[in-house]
C-alpha cells in the first residue's frame, strides 16, 4: 500500500542557498533590445537604495549620450574608471580593485555581456560581476535578451545579425532577482526616432536594419518565454523549499505515463493534445520496473518501450525514464518535483475481481493524487485487443525445464538429509531447512522454479515426516494451516530474492556502465596524443556497450576516416586509418557529420543503416562521429543515452586534444615570430656594423689612396678583411643554427683528439687572441674520445670567441681538461664581468644575451645555442657557471666508453708552435 512521505527539501537545493548566501546579491534588469529603458531603471532604483541609507556607487555605466540618464548619474557616487593602454590608444574599464576596496552595499554595472580591452583582468564584464558576488557586494546589471548565449543563433535567425558578445545562460539563471524591462514596440521605434536611443545617423541605421518591427515583437516574445521559465523555476524552487505538496496551477504541466503496451501511443497523442490547448508544457514519464516476465518479453517490452519514448519526443515532450520499485511512488515524486498539474494515465483492462483482489494503480493514484488532475484514456477497440494478445504471449515461458529439476534435486537431498536424522532434528527444524532450496532457486534461476520448489517441498514435507509418514494423509488438520503458512512464506521469499536479485543485476550494469565512463575520463586526463585516446576510448566504449564501435574523424579534405575501431570482446586491436567499407554505411556518417543530427540503426533518418551514427559535437563545433553497430531491432532510452553519454565524453576528450595541439601551435608561431624579429634586428646589425667598415675602408682606399701611408693603407685592408671574417662568423652560424635544428646533419662517429681540436680552435681566433695569455691546464695523457672533429671544433671556437669578448683585452683565458673513467670534461674560464645569476640558465638559449652587456659586445646569441646542440647530440652536457674570485666559467663534457680509453702521451705536441701558451 502506498504511504504518502513527506516532502522534504532537496538536500542539493540546501546547499546551494547556504552557498549563495555567503555572496553577493545579483540583480538582473532584462529587456528585448537597447532602449527599453534598463538603465534608467537601474539608476532609479539605485537612488531609491541610496534615499534609504545603503552604500550605493556607479562602477560601471554607459549613458549614450542621453540626458535623462546622464542626470541621474550626477547624484550617484562614481568610481573612477581604471585607464588600460591598447595599441596606442588610452581605453576605460571598470577598476575592480577600486571597488573591492571601497565594498560598498551595491555596484551597479551596465552592459554585463560586455568585452574587456586586452590587458583587463578579465576577459568578459560577466566574470567581473562574479568577482564582486563572491566578495559579497550586492550588483544590479542591465542585458538584453539577444545576449543570452542560448538564444544566440534564434536572434541571428530572426534578425539576421550575430550578436558576438554573449553571457552563459549559467549567469542569468543563478541570479538573485531578473526585472524585465519592456516597452511597446510603438514607444521604441519612437525613442528611436527622437534620438533618445542613439544619435541621429545610428537611429536611422538601426530602425532599417535591427529595429524593424517584426524584430521586436519576436524579441519581446523570447523576453517574455524567458520569464516565464523563470518563474515556473522560482515557483518550484519555493514549493520544494516550503514543502508544498502542489500543484500550484500558476502554468499548467501534463504528464503522461509511458509503457510497453501499444496503447501507450493513443495515451502520448492524447496528452499532447491536452497539452496544446491548455497551451502547457508536457512530460512522458516510464518507470522501469522489475515485472516478472521472460528475457525474450523484457527485450521486446522494451523496444516497445523505446518506439513509444521516442513518439512522445517527436511530438514535443520531455522524456523521463527511471528504474523504480514502486511505479505509484515514483510517478507522484515525478508529478510534485516538476509541479504537474494533470497526470494523463490509461484505463486498466482487466476484470473488477482483480480490483478487488488487487487495487490499480489508477485507483491509488486518484487517491493519492491530491491537487493533481487525473485523465484516464479508454483505450481503442484495436489496441484492446492488441493488448490482449501481448498479455497472453507474456506468460508463455517460466524458465528452462533444467531449474525445475535442479530445484527438485536440491528438496530431495534435504528430505534425504532430514529423513536420515529425523531422530536427532524437531519437526520444526526439518520444515525450516526446506526453505533452504526455496531461496537457492529464486536467487539461482527465478521466482517460478522457487514457486515449483515450495509445493515440491511441502508435499514431500507432508510425505516424509507428518504422520502417518509414507502417505498423503494428515490427520491433525492444523498442519493444514502449517501449510499454508509454509507456502506463503515460500512464495513471498521467493518473489522477493528474485527482484532484489534482478535489482542487484541493474545495479552492477549500470555500476560498470560509471564505472567504465569515470575510468576513460580519468585515463585520458593527461594524455594529449589523438590516437592513444581515440583507440583507448574505442576499446572501452566496445566492451562497455557489448558492440563494435568506430571512431571516425575528418581527415584535410574533410573525409571522415575511421581512426578507431574494436570489436567488444576482441583480444586483437583492429587496422585503423581508413575509409569505411560500405559506401552505404559511409554515406549516413558523412550525412551526421554533415548535419550534427544522429541517423542509422534505431534513429528517425535513415535506419536502414547497420550502424547507429552519432555525432560527436561540442558547443563549439562537430569534431567527428561515433558508429555503434546494433543488433537489435530498438535500443532502450537508457541504452541511447549511454551510448550520448559516450559520445559526450569522446568529443569533449577528442576537441580537448585538437586546442592543445592548436595551441601548441600558435605557441610555435608566436616563438617563431619573436624569434624572426630577434634574428632580424641582431642580424641587421650584425651584417650593417662589418659591412659599414667595409664600404668605409673601400671608399677611402679608393678615393684617398695617395694621400695614405702604407700604415694607413694596411690598417684600412686590415679592417676589410676583418669585417668580412664577422660576417663570415654570423652566416655560419645561422648557417649551422639551421642545420643542427633542421635535423639535416649527420654525426660522424670519429676518434677524436681533444688536444688536436683545441689546437686547431686557438689558430682559428688567433686573430682575437693578439697578445692575450693563454693557460692551459691540460694532463699528459688524455683520452680519445668519438664524436665528430668538426662539430667540436666548432664548440671550442665558439667558447673561446665568447671567453675573448666578455673579458679583458689583458686577462688571461684558461682552458683545463680533467679526466676520470666514465667522462672527459673540458673548461673554458675567463676574468671578465661574469654572467648575471637570472642569466645563467638561459644563455644557452637561441638569440639569448644577457642584459647589461647587449649594446656593448657584438653578436647576435647563436654561438652558445650551436654549442649546447652539438654537446647534446654527443650525449654530453654543457652548463656554465660564475668563478668566485670574478669572471664566467664553461664546462661540458664527453662520456667516455671502454673501447675510448685510448691514451696520448705528449708533452708538446700542436702546442709547440703557438708563442703565448703556458702549461
Amino acid at each position: 500500500m502506498y504511504m504518502k512521505q513527506e516532502n522534504r527539501a532537496d538536500p542539493d537545493t540546501l546547499l546551494q542557498k547556504i552557498s549563495r548566501s555567503e555572496m553577493g546579491k545579483l540583480t538582473v534588469l532584462l529587456g528585448a533590445s537597447a532602449g527599453v529603458g534598463k538603465t534608467y531603471t537601474m539608476l532609479e532604483s539605485a537612488h531609491e537604495r541610496l534615499r534609504e541609507g545603503i552604500d550605493v556607487v556607479i562602477g560601471w555605466v554607459e549613458p549614450h549620450g542621453r540626458k535623462e540618464t546622464e542626470g541621474l548619474v550626477s547624484g550617484l557616487p562614481v568610481i573612477l574608471p581604471k585607464l588600460i593602454t591598447y595599441r596606442g590608444k588610452t581605453m576605460q574599464e571598470m577598476d575592480i580593485d577600486a571597488i573591492l576596496v571601497r565594498r560598498p552595499d551595491i555596484v551597479l554595472v551596465d552592459e554585463l555581456a560586455h568585452t574587456n580591452v586586452q590587458g583587463s583582468r578579465h576577459v568578459r564584464r560577466f566574470q567581473d560581476v562574479e568577482e564582486l558576488l563572491k566578495a559579497g557586494i550586492n550588483v544590479y546589471t542591465t542585458l538584453n535578451i539577444q545576449h543570452i548565449e542560448s538564444l544566440n543563433d534564434v536572434v541571428a535567425q530572426i534578425t539576421g545579425i550575430i550578436v558576438r558578445e554573449t553571457v552563459p545562460d549559467y549567469v542569468v539563471e543563478q541570479a538573485d532577482n531578473v526585472q524585465l524591462i519592456d516597452i511597446s514596440p510603438q514607444d521604441l521605434i519612437k525613442r528611436l526616432q527622437e534620438g533618445k536611443v542613439y544619435v541621429a545617423g545610428q537611429a536611422e541605421q538601426a530602425l532599417q536594419n535591427f529595429f524593424r518591427q517584426g524584430n521586436i515583437n519576436a524579441l519581446r516574445e523570447m523576453a517574455l518565454r524567458f520569464m516565464a521559465r523563470r518563474v515556473d523555476s522560482d515557483l518550484s524552487e519555493y514549493m520544494r523549499e516550503h514543502k508544498i505538496d502542489g500543484p500550484w496551477p500558476a502554468s499548467g504541466k501534463v504528464m503522461v505515463c509511458v509503457g510497453a503496451s501499444p496503447f501507450s501511443a493513443q495515451l502520448i497523442r492524447a496528452a499532447c493534445r491536452l497539452a496544446a490547448g491548455l497551451q502547457a508544457e508536457w512530460l512522458a514519464v516510464h518507470i522501469e520496473t522489475n515485472d516478472r516476465f521472460s528475457q525474450k518479453e523484457k527485450e521486446r517490452q522494451r523496444d516497445r518501450v523505446a518506439r513509444n519514448m521516442r513518439l512522445a519526443e517527436e511530438l514535443g515532450a520531455k522524456t523521463i525514464s527511471i528504474a523504480g520499485r514502486d511505479l505509484l511512488h515514483e510517478l507522484l515524486d515525478i508529478a510534485r518535483n516538476n509541479n504537474v498539474t494533470a497526470i494523463v494515465i490509461g484505463k486498466p483492462q482487466h476484470s473488477r475481481l482483480r480490483d478487488l483482489v488487487h487495487e490499480s494503480v489508477v485507483n491509488k493514484l486518484i487517491r493519492y493524487s491530491g491537487g493533481i488532475n487525473v485523465y484516464v484514456i479508454q483505450a481503442q477497440k484495436e489496441q484492446q485487443n492488441r493488448n490482449t494478445h501481448i498479455n497472453t504471449e507474456v506468460v508463455s515461458d517460466h524458465g528452462k525445464w533444467q531449474y525445475y529439476l535442479m530445484s527438485l534435486g536440491m528438496t530431495m537431498a534435504i528430505s534425504g538429509f532430514g529423513w536420515f536424522f529425523k531422530e536427532l532434528i524437531e519437526i520444526i527444524n526439518i520444515a525450516l531447512l526446506y526453505q533452504l532450496p526455496v531461496t537457492l532457486s529464486a536467487f539461482w534461476w527465478g521466482r517460478w522454479p522457487s514457486y515449483f520448489t515450495a509445493v515440491s517441498s511441502m508435499i514431500l514435507f507432508d510425505f516424509l515426516f507428518i504422520p502417518p509418514i509414507l502417505t498423503f494423509t494428515v490427520y491433525d488438520l492444523r498442519y493444514i494451516w502449517s501449510f499454508i503458512t509454509f507456502l506463503i512464506v515460500a512464495f513471498i521469499i521467493g518473489g522477493r530474492t528474485e527482484f532484489l536479485r534482478e535489482e542487484a543485476a541493474l545495479a552492477r550494469q549500470r555500476e560498470r556502465s560509471i564505472r567504465s565512463l569515470y575510468s576513460f575520463s580519468k585515463e585520458i586526463a593527461a594524455v594529449v596524443d589523438l590516437k592513444t585516446i581515440t583507440r583507448s576510448f574505442a576499446i572501452q566504449a566496445a566492451d562497455t556497450l557489448g558492440r563494435h564501435v568506430m571512431v571516425l574523424l575528418p581527415d584535410e579534405h574533410n573525409q571522415l576516416m575511421v581512426c578507431a575501431e574494436h570489436e567488444a570482446g576482441a583480444a586483437v586491436e583492429q587496422h585503423t586509418n581508413h575509409l569505411i567499407e560500405n559506401s552505404a554505411e559511409a554515406a549516413v556518417a558523412a550525412w551526421v557529420f554533415g548535419h550534427c543530427e544522429a541517423a542509422g540503426h534505431s534513429a528517425e533518418t535513415l535506419p536502414s543503416a547497420e550502424y547507429l551514427y552519432l555525432p560527436l559535437f561540442t558547443q563549439e563545433r562537430i569534431v567527428g562521429v561515433l558508429g555503434i553497430k546494433i543488433i537489435e531491432k530498438l535500443i532502450t532510452p537508457e541504452q541511447r543515452r549511454l551510448m550520448e553519454a559516450w559520445a559526450g565524453l569522446a568529443a569533449i576528450a577528442i576537441e580537448r586534444v585538437q586546442l592543445t595541439e592548436k595551441a601548441r601551435e600558435a605557441a610555435l608561431l608566436l616563438e617563431s615570430d619573436k624569434l624572426k624579429s630577434t634574428l632580424f634586428n641582431s642580424v641587421s646589425h650584425e651584417l650593417r656594423t662589418p659591412l659599414s667598415c667595409i664600404i668605409g675602408s673601400a671608399l677611402t682606399l679608393k678615393d684617398a689612396a695617395q694621400h695614405c701611408s702604407v700604415e694607413e693603407k694596411n690598417e684600412l685592408w686590415a679592417n676589410i678583411i676583418d669585417g668580412g671574417k664577422r660576417m663570415v662568423r654570423v652566416v655560419a652560424n645561422l648557417l649551422d643554427t639551421a642545420r643542427l635544428e633542421g635535423g639535416t646533419f649527420q654525426l660522424k662517429n670519429d676518434w677524436c683528439d681533444l688536444q688536436d681540436i683545441i689546437g686547431v680552435a686557438l689558430q682559428q681566433v688567433e686573430d682575437q687572441i693578439k697578445e692575450r695569455p693563454i693557460l692551459l691546464n691540460i694532463p699528459s695523457e688524455v683520452p680519445i674520445v668519438r664524436g665528430d672533429s668538426r662539430l667540436l671544433e666548432q664548440v671550442m671556437v665558439n667558447l673561446l670567441d665568447n671567453a675573448l669578448k666578455y673579458s679583458p683585452s689583458n686577462s688571461p683565458v684558461e682552458i683545463s681538461i680533467v679526466t676520470d673513467k666514465n667522462r672527459v670534461q673540458v673548461s673554458i674560464a675567463d676574468r671578465g664581468i661574469g654572467i648575471p645569476t637570472a642569466d645563467l640558465s638561459h644563455i644557452f638559449d637561441k638569440f639569448y644575451r644577457a642584459k647589461q652587456i647587449e649594446s656593448n659586445i657584438n653578436g647576435i646569441g647563436l654561438g652558445l645555442s650551436i654549442c649546447r646542440t652539438i654537446i647534446e647530440a654527443h650525449n654530453g652536457k654543457i652548463w656554465a657557471e660564475n668563478r668566485k674570485d670574478g669572471g664566467a666559467i664553461i664546462h661540458f663534457f664527453m662520456p667516455l666508453h671502454e673501447q675510448d680509453k685510448m691514451l696520448i702521451d705528449r708533452e708538446e705536441g700542436i702546442f709547440n708552435g703557438y708563442k703565448n701558451f703556458s702549461r
